[in-house]
């Protein structure tokens, strides 16, 4: 086990990636807080598979674009536990909207939870991580932060913002014996993508060298990878996980206006 008695924390982990991710180091040895916002029901069943590994696991509510919400997560998990070991930071919100239509109120939102939040949540994990000898903390992102897509401006900013912020706390946190790195995931087979178009799979599936889509277990080898001594010399890097989209950078506009008009 790549992960034995390591304490994480996996932020947005009641479904998608999110929660594949927090069964995932379960099953390589951790014990996992298991962070959710709005879907209790999802943490709970991704808490119970947990469980179901053999592993402790701790649900706790918070708001990630709330930085009092995110402190008092991190003093719960502590009296919890004690430590914390790994952070995956991967909640996050989309903020479809035409460019034009675009709201500060919309922009603060996502800025707020995607960027503001992932830096909070590693702020108070490496207050922890640097009283225990060190860890390591993992950002989930986004290809659209590589590639000029339609309908995401706030989104493919606050990504964008994470990958400059990860080469930053590298530089800062290498001292205390704490990595942290970032991976981008490609098109996803999640519940939220499934439902803002049918044909997610075959229209993005079209534009990915490799013909498909990825399913949510294929982004756990990525984060135990980066979780773990397999990449013990490895800090401020990141690297994609899309099966070849950023090479080409095909873009399915049909697919983008569809989910936009779905959520908004």
């Amino acid at each position: 086990m790549k992960l034995k008695d390591k304490i994480a924390l996996v932020t947005g982990a009641s479904k998608g990636i999110g929660a594949a991710i927090a069964v995932g180091l379960a099953r390589e040895g951790a014990d996992v807080v298991v962070n959710y916002n709005g879907d209790s029901n999802g943490a709970e069943q991704t808490a119970q598979q947990v469980r179901d590994l053999g592993r402790r696991a701790l649900v706790v509510k918070a708001d990630i674009g709330n930085v009092q919400e995110i402190v008092e997560m991190f003093r719960i998990a502590r009296q919890e536990f004690g430590r914390i070991d790994v952070l995956i930071n991967n909640a996050g919100i989309t903020g479809w909207t035409n460019l034009f239509e675009i709201t500060q109120e919309k922009w603060d939102y996502v800025i707020n939870t995607n960027l503001r939040g992932t830096f909070f949540c590693s702020l108070e994990a490496a207050k922890m991580m640097k009283e225990t000898g060190g860890g390591t903390i993992v950002n989930v992102s986004t290809n659209c932060a590589e590639l000029g897509v339609k309908n995401l401006v706030a989104y493919a900013s606050s990504k964008g913002g994470i990958h400059a912020m990860t080469k930053q706390l590298a530089v800062e946190l290498a001292p205390y014996k704490i990595r942290i790195n970032t991976f981008a995931p490609g098109p996803v087979n999640v519940a939220r993508n499934l439902n803002d178009d049918p044909d997610y799979r075959d229209t993005w599936g079209s534009v990915v060298p490799m013909r498909r889509t990825a399913d949510p277990e294929e982004m756990v080898g990525p984060a135990v990878f980066l979780a773990s001594e397999d990449s013990s010399f490895m800090t401020g890097q990141l690297f994609y996980v899309d099966g070849g989209w950023t090479i080409q950078g095909k873009i399915p506009e049909e697919n983008m206006d569809k989910a936009m008009r779905k959520n908004t």
